[in-house]
Order: C-alpha cells, then sequence, then structure tokens
C-alpha cells in the first residue's frame, strides 16, 4: 500500500520496557490474550495534510491563498542600458520607470551587486508576455513556484506571515542596529492560527511482532486533515477605505461590532501592503521599512500604549456614579485654579453637560471627590482612605478590560497600564501623596495608558451598557464558528444604569455645541455617541483621540481612533471615525462637506505612499481646512 512509504517507527524499543509501561496501553484486537511487551510499537503516517487552508474577509472574499508565482529573473551584469531597460519595460506593459523601481525594491540597498539574477514576481499575463520572447531575451529566464499569496495590499498587520516565507525578513531585523527592531515582528493571524491553517497528519498506531504481523492497536488512530480556512470579521473594503484616511499620519483606527466583539477593521498608520514583508523582490522594501522613523512595522491598535486623554473621563465618571462620588445632576464650576479649561462655557449643572463641554475641572472635582471621600471606619486617616479609594477605583477600570491583555487573536499583544496606590508609594518615596499630586487621571493623562484594542473595547463596553465579548478577528475557522473564548460574555462592575446615564452625555458632544458638533451624522439619520480627546505632549504637537459608537440606542460599530502629533481631537480624529461610520453603515458618503474631507485625507495618503516609493520623506502635511468650533478644553 501507498500508505507504508510513509512508516516510520518511533518506539521499537518500547517492547522492552517493564510491565508497567505496558500495562498503561493495554493492547487492542487479536492481542488482547498476549501482554504488549511481546510487540513492538509503531506509529504510520497514513496521509499528509495537501493544503493550508486560505484567509477570506467577513463577506468570503480571498485576501491571503496559496497559490502558483511568476518569478523573473532578471541577470544585471554586466548591466541594463536604458535602452533595454525600455523595452523590457514594454514587454512587460509597464511604465518606463516601473523596472528600474521594481529592481530598487529588490535589491537590499541602493547601489546593491547582487550574487546572482534579481527576482521579480509577475502576473501570469506578464508571465505569459515573457514566456512568448524568452528567446530574444538571454538576460531572462522565467521559474514558477507555490507561494501564500496576498490578493490585497492592506491588513499587513492583521494578516501577517508565513515565518518560512518571511525568513528573509526575520533575518534582517535581527541584523539590523544589533536586533534594535526584532521586537517588530508580528506574525498576525498567520501565525496565530498557525496550527489550523497548516492542518495536521493521519496517524496509525499498530502493534507489531517480528515478523511484521499486526495485532492490534496500542493508541487510537487519527485522521488527517487539510488546513483550515480562517473566516475574518474584517470588512477588507472597510479596512482598506480605513487605511486610505489614515495615509501620511501615524496612528491607528479601531472599529469592531459591540454585539459581537468581532474586530471590522484595525489601521495602524503608517502601514505597507503585506507582501512587503514575504515578497522575494522586496529587500529593498523591507530595508526602508526598518529605517522609517515613523515605525511602520509597529503594530500600534496591539501593542502600542498611550494615555487615552479626555476620552477617559467616560471610565472614570462610570466609576464614580457606581460609587456614588457623583449623581447625573452633580454640577461643578469650570474652576479654572484646579486645572486648565481653554475656553469659555456654561457651567455644567450635570454630568451631560460635563460630557458635552468636555470640561476639565468638572472631572478633576470628580475625580476628588472619588479619591478624597474619607469613609467613617477611616475617619482618622486620610492617608490610608486614599490608598483605599484609588485601589477601588483602579479595580473597577481594570474591569473595563484594562491593565491586563484582552486575549485579542494577534500575537505580542500589550496590556496597558493603570497606577496603583503602590505604585505611587514608590514614584513618590512617600504614603503621604496627595489627590493634587496624582489628578492628571482625571484627564486620562498621567500614568494611565491603553492601547487603541482596549480604547474600541472600552467604548463598546458602554455601547453594550456593560458587557463585550474579547475582541477577535476571526469569526470563523472552516465551516464552524470563532474559538470558544471569544463566545463567553464578560461583564464590568459598573451597572448598567450607570453607563446608560453616559450616553446622553456622548449624543450631546456630537451635536450642536458639543466638542464634535462637526463630525455629526444627523444628517444621513444616524445618532452618534461619543467622545473627544486631546493628549498634551511635552515632545511636539499633541495627540489627538476619538471614541464612539453609533447608532447610540441600538449600537453596530464601536470605533477608537488615535492621530500621533495631530492636534485636537475635534478637528482631526472625530473627523475619520465619522466617515468610517457612515461608510459601514451606509455603504457611501453623502454630505458634500465630508467628501470634501475624504478627498484631503486620501489625497494625503497618496502623496506620503508616492514619496516613500521614491524613497523620499515627505514633509508634515497640513491638517485638514474643517469648519470646526473651538469648544472643547485642550483643543477638544
Amino acid at each position: 500500500m501507498a500508505e507504508k512509504n510513509w512508516l516510520i517507527t518511533v518506539c521499537g524499543w518500547l517492547g522492552l520496557v517493564g510491565l508497567g509501561l505496558g500495562a498503561c496501553s493495554s493492547p487492542s484486537g487479536p492481542a488482547a490474550d498476549k501482554p504488549a511487551e511481546a510487540y513492538l510499537r509503531r506509529r504510520e503516517i497514513t496521509a499528509p495534510p495537501t493544503r493550508r487552508g486560505r484567509i477570506l474577509d467577513r463577506h468570503d472574499s480571498v485576501l491571503v491563498d496559496t497559490r502558483l508565482n511568476y518569478l523573473l529573473n532578471v541577470t544585471l551584469r554586466p548591466g541594463l542600458d536604458s535602452a533595454t531597460s525600455v523595452a523590457l519595460n514594454h514587454l512587460l506593459g509597464w511604465p518606463d520607470s516601473t523596472l528600474a523601481r521594481r529592481l530598487g525594491e529588490a535589491l537590499p540597498y541602493a547601489g546593491a551587486r547582487p550574487r546572482g539574477p534579481v527576482q521579480l514576481v509577475l502576473t501570469a499575463a506578464e508571465a505569459d508576455s515573457v514566456r512568448r520572447h524568452l528567446p530574444e531575451w538571454p538576460q531572462l529566464a522565467l521559474a514558477e513556484a507555490v507561494r501564500r499569496t496576498y490578493t490585497v495590499r492592506s491588513a499587513a498587520p492583521v494578516l501577517g506571515y508565513l515565518a518560512a516565507n518571511a525568513q528573509p525578513f526575520i533575518n534582517q531585523t535581527i541584523r539590523y542596529r544589533r536586533g534594535r527592531f526584532y521586537r517588530l515582528r508580528n506574525g498576525g493571524v498567520e501565525t496565530y492560527y498557525n496550527g489550523l491553517l497548516t492542518g495536521h497528519r493521519g496517524y496509525l498506531h499498530p502493534l507489531v511482532d517480528a515478523a511484521g504481523g499486526r495485532h492490534g492497536r496500542w493508541a487510537p488512530d487519527t485522521a488527517f486533515q487539510d488546513g483550515q480556512d480562517l473566516h475574518l470579521a474584517l470588512d477588507a473594503k472597510l479596512q482598506a477605505y480605513a487605511e486610505s484616511l489614515l495615509g501620511g499620519r501615524k496612528g491607528y483606527l479601531v472599529a469592531l461590532d459591540p454585539r459581537t466583539g468581532e474586530i471590522l477593521c484595525s489601521v495602524s498608520a503608517p502601514t505597507y501592503a503585506p507582501a512587503a514583508l514575504t515578497g522575494p523582490d522586496q529587500a529593498g522594501r523591507r530595508r526602508q521599512l526598518l529605517q522609517d522613523e515613523d515605525l511602520p512595522l509597529l503594530n500600534r491598535p496591539a501593542v502600542l500604549a498611550n494615555p487615552p486623554g479626555s476620552v477617559f473621563k467616560l471610565v472614570n465618571a462610570a466609576i464614580a456614579l457606581q460609587l456614588g462620588a457623583i449623581t447625573p445632576g452633580t454640577s461643578f464650576a469650570c474652576d479654572q485654579s484646579l486645572i486648565t479649561c481653554v475656553h469659555d462655557h456654561p457651567r455644567a449643572r450635570s454630568l451631560t453637560m460635563g460630557l458635552q463641554y468636555s470640561c476639565n475641572p468638572f472631572f478633576y472635582q470628580t475625580m476628588r471627590a472619588l479619591i478624597d471621600h474619607v469613609p467613617d471606619s477611616l475617619a482618622a486617616d486620610t492617608v490610608a482612605a486614599r490608598h483605599a479609594n484609588l485601589a477601588t477605583w483602579q479595580r473597577y477600570a481594570q474591569s473595563f478590560g484594562l491593565d491586563t491583555l484582552l486575549g485579542v487573536d494577534l500575537p505580542r499583544e500589550q496590556a496597558g497600564f493603570l497606577p496603583t496606590p503602590a505604585y505611587y508609594d514608590k514614584a513618590r518615596g512617600t504614603r503621604n501623596w496627595r489627590f493634587r499630586s496624582i489628578y492628571s487621571l482625571s484627564i486620562g493623562q498621567g500614568e494611565i495608558n491603553l492601547t487603541g484594542l482596549q480604547m474600541a473595547n472600552m467604548v463598546a463596553i458602554i455601547a453594550n451598557r456593560g458587557w463585550y465579548y474579547t475582541p477577535h478577528f476571526v469569526r470563523g475557522v472552516g465551516t464552524g464558528g470563532p474559538l470558544p473564548r471569544f463566545l463567553v460574555r464578560h461583564h464590568t462592575l459598573v451597572d448598567s444604569a450607570n453607563l446608560e446615564a453616559l450616553v446622553p452625555g456622548m449624543v450631546a458632544v456630537v451635536q450642536r455645541g458639543g466638542t464634535a458638533s462637526a463630525s455629526s451624522l444627523a444628517d444621513v439619520g444616524i445618532a452618534v455617541a461619543g467622545k473627544t480627546g486631546t493628549v498634551q505632549n511635552d515632545e511636539g504637537d499633541d495627540h489627538a483621540t476619538f471614541v464612539a459608537f453609533a447608532p447610540a440606542h441600538h449600537p453596530k460599530i464601536a470605533v477608537a481612533v488615535y492621530l500621533e502629533n495631530a492636534g485636537f481631537g475635534a478637528t482631526e480624529a472625530a473627523p475619520c471615525a465619522a466617515l468610517v461610520i457612515e461608510k459601514y453603515l451606509r455603504g457611501h458618503i453623502s454630505s458634500p462637506r465630508r467628501k470634501r474631507w475624504e478627498r484631503r485625507m486620501k489625497y494625503r495618503g497618496q502623496a506620503y505612499e508616492r514619496e516613500h516609493r521614491l524613497g523620499r520623506k515627505p514633509p508634515p502635511p497640513a491638517p485638514p481646512a474643517l469648519q470646526v468650533p473651538v469648544v472643547a478644553p485642550e483643543g477638544q
């Protein structure tokens, strides 16, 4: 039989072991009347898996597959003159500058002298054209190889790579600056689900006598299984659209379905094509990515934790409501002797108004009421009271999936950070610290750090009024659903009524007089609940943040945006979120004003990509001229 070609004897010597081991694995079948030690144990491969699973998006469009690739081997020595280059471009149907650019991307650095032919990946039509004219081109040779192939140029950090195909890139990261950027490796879902994508062999476990006769089994037989397809929750069109909006900026945008925890898109900007890390003709491009000071290889939503800014006021308000430090009707004066509020607005006579205006003094006093509250049991010890209150705050905030690994199905996820009393005791060198020394927590700054996935999940919890499913990229494996742990519902320590109390203020943020009123989608019938933020940055321009969900009372999408050094959350981050929400819920952009935003953002992204292809760093792009009233604190 053909199966005997796969025969592997793995434990023949086990027939000589003692009775104790034999008793653990009794033979089945005719050999049951003899001791197991009388036979040799063999393990035979019945069949290996024949295919690796595909990766598809939520609409079953194939994103990654194993396909036949056509490789053009070009001999550069003694070199290609300009006339030859023009002729070859014409043969392949390329613009005149394409060959020079493709060869530059294939060489590890400018001016490199390859030891052999340079490989370029061709399409089937290009390969057919070369095949017909090979006798005329002694510098060319055509080869074929079955390789992992990407059908899209987006979602690189999510899709990842097959380690065997990315070995040249991995070797580059190890060598580059003594491995400084080795941590930037991210195998994506290809690595995380490698075992399921690969499949497994089938095995027989016969007991065999000295003559080769079979006498039952020493272990259950297993059937082989081909690699299983992964059905992502990702919407490939929405992903590409969101990437085009963030184009030339640094930051991230994460959108998920709060009802299921399925991640609809996850953008890490600046981005790159997924084939850049595995293509045989991308050595130069990989070096550019490693040298880029903007760190495009960093998967920002999963591994980069930053202060969230004023969007964290939502969590602080929810905890304060839960612990009785404030009520929905609490009123605080805009006392700028406590903390700066950079605009004039009416007194915040309720939590809704405090959120609408993002009043810093309002949330300073909210947090102070929470931390400085002294219960009767600790009336004589205010230091112990502050420690106990901060510990309680940290425990409640942690229940939002913060300061811990969410468990998303990507490698190298980071946990973020929430300070504890012990942290401040050590940092301040004393237990006698006061609220005034930690007040930055009230506006989401200081020591608080969240990842993009945590920020998106945080707003999804509010959308659900207190519960969430662990965010995940894969909604189905093979013909089944996601991994079982993604079907477990988690609850926060904050009651749903207290989270419901945040929603009117979040809706007011995106209405007239709110900090993000220009990003309202009321004209297309979508009620958005959001919160702006601007993160102070001592080393440069401030960072812009925005979180939102929509529709406000029956949420289908939750979004978190973080743009580094972009300025105000209202003018930079909120428009990106509004466009993604409208694109997902309506399929197109209706408003002429938002179409202008879209064109500006896409143009900036195209300019950035064009400059990077030429190896030049573009100047910082000017922000879009959005007509947004400046009504937010810290410019929010």
